[in-house]
């Protein structure tokens, strides 16, 4: 099992960014996948999940309207899209697979004000 985020990078306040998590050795629409970010210092912070059955959910306040998760079945992938970013939003963004206890390395976003 083995899981692989891409897409972040330096971006403006107010921009936006889709992260991709690859996933392999298992198939994402028959499992629950989630998105997490990381600061230094902090906890990891659940930001969305997708549903076996494909449906996105939002966990952070200020991120309802702002990120939302999805998924192509093809390419055994899921995504995280991200609208309106702010600085606070500067993280490491994480793909974790509950069901298999996996995570992957994180991809790093820092948005600029």
């Amino acid at each position: 099992v083995r899981l692989v985020e891409s897409g972040g990078g330096l971006v403006q306040s107010g921009g936006s960014l889709r992260l991709s998590c690859a996933a392999s050795g298992f198939t994402v629409s028959f499992f629950e996948l989630r998105w997490y970010r990381q600061t230094p210092g902090k906890e990891r912070d659940l930001v969305a999940s997708i549903s076996a059955g494909g449906a996105s959910l939002t966990y952070l306040g200020d991120g309802r309207g702002r990120f939302t998760g999805s998924r192509d079945d093809a390419k055994n992938t899921i995504y995280l899209q991200m609208y309106n970013l702010k600085p606070d939003d500067t993280a490491v963004y994480l793909c974790n697979s509950p069901a298999h206890g996996a995570w992957g390395r994180g991809t790093q976003v820092t948005v600029s004000s």
